[in-house]
């Protein structure tokens, strides 16, 4: 559409350029030379919607923008030896004559070919990005800059070139019409043909600017919201490679970049889990307590996050990257416990108060820990959360519980979420020291701790998922963990 666009305004401005630059075909009836302009630039447009279907489309993506260029500015200098072959043998003009009118169609004719590459660039880069398609790029692009200046050098030759022909006209004019015409009148008349020149040159470099830009705007677009989302954490993106020139060769690079953050993102991930089940399964063999326990309570919290994120109370705070560092960190809640003496860790009985006290100092020791470790890998790691739960899974909402008596709000999210799952396993499995509960029993016990032990919104919370707790219960019960560690073993 756009170059059906230029070829109708180069029907219109090419006659009056013509009759304007050469004093040959001035002399010549407009009508005759508005019908021959046209008849050739349509017989151009059919010529190159020929090539069209013939040869650009067979091409690859990548090399459809210089075919068609090529092409293009080919079919406007084709149209213009055609001008002039016109004019020499029919009207028998000079081929100087043919050759003015032929400066002009290459100028606008770049102009045409330049924007309608511009176009097919952007409409093969929309159908990459749509189709999810990457060009091959060849090692030999020519580099943009060097198409500017190209551009840049011819586009300045022929433009000069109209205003010298105009300017050789108009003396020529001027010294044939000297005593004929007046000077104010010649004045007028010069400017009036340097204005029309000047407004069209002008426009259609506007034109070329402008889409020129559109597309640079486009191609840094993409590349900054990839690499936006890439800092923000998100590795699953990619730019689309959908030029043969230095921005394809930067999305090529931009990818593979962000194919090995992926990968050692990933490598470091599953080395982080490594490392919580380790450390958690050294906790585990000291207790009295499954690996089955380890399991149910990290999914207990995030089911909790996961109901609870769209809370406005909790938004803030639980997004998804949050909940799945909680879901990985939860296991650790409890590693304090490997530096209690085994007197007192595994004593099947009830506590003394001296050794419930010391039983307590289990939440302060896996903490400190666990921030030796985090001030190792930096306060972004996922030892963060993990002290934290530590810490704070038996404090208490009415602030009796343990370590610093922490109360309401005060307590940590990721420590209350870990607070109500660690208590309901405790009360529906077995232990050495009391039976096994059943799941409405162990609701009955948490409601009578909502507001004094348990955050009242994350009790609430249970209750409106209670059904997956009993479904976690049952998925992961001792008695199945037991079985697939056997079959492991």
């Amino acid at each position: 559409m756009r170059m059906k666009l230029h070829y109708l305004v180069m029907m219109i401005i090419i006659p009056i350029y013509g009759i304007e630059v050469c004093p040959f075909i001035e002399k010549i009836n407009p009508i005759e030379v508005y019908l021959t302009i046209a008849s050739l630039l349509f017989v151009g447009y059919l010529v190159r919607s020929v090539f069209w279907e013939k040869s650009v489309t067979k091409l690859s993506l990548t090399k459809q923008v210089s075919r068609m260029f090529t092409i293009d500015i080919s079919v406007f200098v084709f149209i213009g030896l055609l001008f002039t072959l016109y004019n020499f043998v029919v009207n028998e003009f000079p081929l100087s004559s043919g050759f003015k009118v032929m400066v002009g169609l290459i100028a606008m004719g770049l102009f045409a070919s330049a924007d309608s590459a511009l176009a097919l660039e952007k409409v093969i880069a929309h159908k990459v990005k749509q189709d999810e398609l990457d060009l091959t790029l060849s090692n030999n692009y020519f580099p943009l800059t060097s198409k500017l200046a190209l551009y840049s050098g011819v586009f300045l030759v022929l433009i000069v070139g109209v205003f010298t022909l105009l300017v050789i006209k108009d003396l020529d004019w001027l010294v044939s019409v000297e005593h004929e015409v007046a000077l104010e009148d010649a004045r007028i008349s010069i400017l009036k043909e340097f204005s029309f020149v000047l407004i069209v040159t002008f426009l259609e470099s506007l034109n070329i600017v402008l889409s020129f830009s559109r597309n640079l705007n486009m191609f840094l677009k993409r590349e900054n919201d990839v690499l936006i989302r890439v800092t923000s954490g998100f590795y699953n993106v990619q730019v689309p490679v959908s030029s043969n020139d230095e921005f394809g060769v930067m999305a090529t690079h931009t990818n593979e970049m962000i194919k090995q953050i992926r990968e050692r993102t990933d490598e470091l991930h599953r080395t982080r889990d490594t490392t919580i089940l380790t450390l958690a399964s050294l906790a585990e063999t000291r207790d009295n307590e499954t690996g089955a326990h380890i399991l149910r309570t990290q999914r207990y919290v995030k089911a909790l996050a996961m109901h609870l994120k769209s809370h406005p109370k909790f938004s803030n705070e639980l997004d998804d990257g949050t909940i799945d560092l909680l879901y990985k960190s939860a296991p650790l809640h409890d590693i304090g416990k490997v530096g209690i003496p085994d007197a007192i860790l595994l004593k099947p009985g009830k506590l003394t108060d001296e050794e419930f006290e010391i039983m307590k100092q289990h939440a302060t020791i896996g903490a400190d820990a666990l921030k030796v470790a985090e001030e190792e890998l930096g306060s972004n790691s996922f030892l963060r959360l993990a002290r934290t739960i530590s810490l704070t899974h038996h404090e208490k909402w009415n602030g009796s519980g343990y370590p610093a008596g922490l109360c309401g709000d005060e307590i940590p999210v990721s420590g209350r979420l870990m607070a109500l799952a660690d208590v309901y396993d405790a009360l529906i499995t077995k232990r050495v020291y009391k039976p096994a509960f059943s799941h409405e029993k162990a609701m009955s016990i948490i409601h009578e701790g909502r507001g004094t032990h348990f955050d009242p919104d994350i009790v609430d919370a249970l209750d409106a998922i209670e059904d997956q707790f009993i479904s976690i219960a049952n998925e992961f019960s001792d008695a199945r963990y037991e079985l697939k560690t056997s079959q492991v073993a």
